[in-house]
């Protein structure tokens, strides 16, 4: 058995807000040895298989973290982006107005990735109210038993010693609800601020349409890809979390440059 392995089986799980799941008691390898999800004994509730990408290994703990979190953070960076490269787009041709017709036909294509985007949004929007309304039954819930806990001790049926246990353990209960109501009420706001105003709110109101595009232009969209030998000016690229990241400084002394970057994007993308 590997030392990847050796890491999980038998330790305690618990989600990053603290809530304890149960304990790893093995798990389910592909083909080819690696992980794709965790046995986790959760006691009454059975075993349940949780996948390995939202699992990690914290001290002499197993953290899971949510799906909805893991979607959520991919699309905030996804839609981050994108708003970013549409925002460039307009400052190009802002410096160059020559070059807007090529930059109408690559806006298109984030155009239509936003709107993809916006969609998904939509879907991820409902997860997170369906499991804000999860965690609201289940405050309720650990409420219901405080509140009777307490009946009890006023009722001399329960000792002060066994009410305070109670207390403490439902308190904490409470904070981690209260601590996942809160994240994801931060990813909702997050999203509903991500729009193309607020990243360009500090540049000019330069609005790029596509109602001016000529039948040609549309069709060269269905071309084959050009080949160009010219390179981009200092594209920065970066892997993180699949997620790629590019920097694009165009040089505003050579727009046959710019241009001609701009068709490489409009033929790779």
């Amino acid at each position: 058995m590997s030392e990847l392995r050796l890491e999980f089986v038998g330790k305690q799980v618990k989600d990053m807000y603290g809530t304890f799941m149960g304990k790893v008691v093995g798990m389910v390898t592909d083909s080819d040895g690696s992980i794709e999800s965790v046995g986790v004994d959760c006691g009454s509730v059975g075993l349940k298989q949780l996948a390995y990408e939202q699992l990690l290994v914290q001290g002499d703990y197993v953290i899971y973290i949510p799906r909805w979190r893991l979607d959520a953070q991919k699309l905030l960076r996804q839609k981050n982006l994108t708003l970013k490269r549409i925002k460039a787009l307009q400052d190009i041709v802002t410096e160059n107005d020559l070059m807007k017709g090529d930059a109408e036909l690559v806006y298109i294509k984030y155009e239509k990735r936003l709107h993809a985007i916006e969609e998904d949004e939509k879907s991820i929007n409902e997860k997170l109210q369906t499991r804000l309304n999860e965690l609201e039954v289940e405050s309720k819930s650990v409420k219901a038993v405080l509140f009777d806990a307490k009946l009890q001790y006023r009722s001399n049926e329960v000792t002060e010693e066994i009410y305070q246990q109670i207390s403490i353990y439902t308190n904490e209960l409470l904070e981690h609800i209260n601590l996942e109501k809160a994240e994801i009420n931060n990813v909702k706001a997050k999203l509903s601020k991500q729009t193309l105003e607020n990243i360009a709110s500090t540049t000019p109101n330069i609005t790029i349409t596509t109602q001016g595009l000529t039948n040609a232009a549309e069709s060269n969209l269905q071309q084959e890809p050009a080949t160009q030998n010219v390179m981009a000016p200092q594209i920065v690229a970066a892997n993180a979390s699949t997620e790629e990241k590019v920097a694009v400084t165009p040089d505003n002394n050579n727009s046959e440059t710019e241009t001609n970057w701009l068709n490489q994007v409009i033929s790779n993308e």
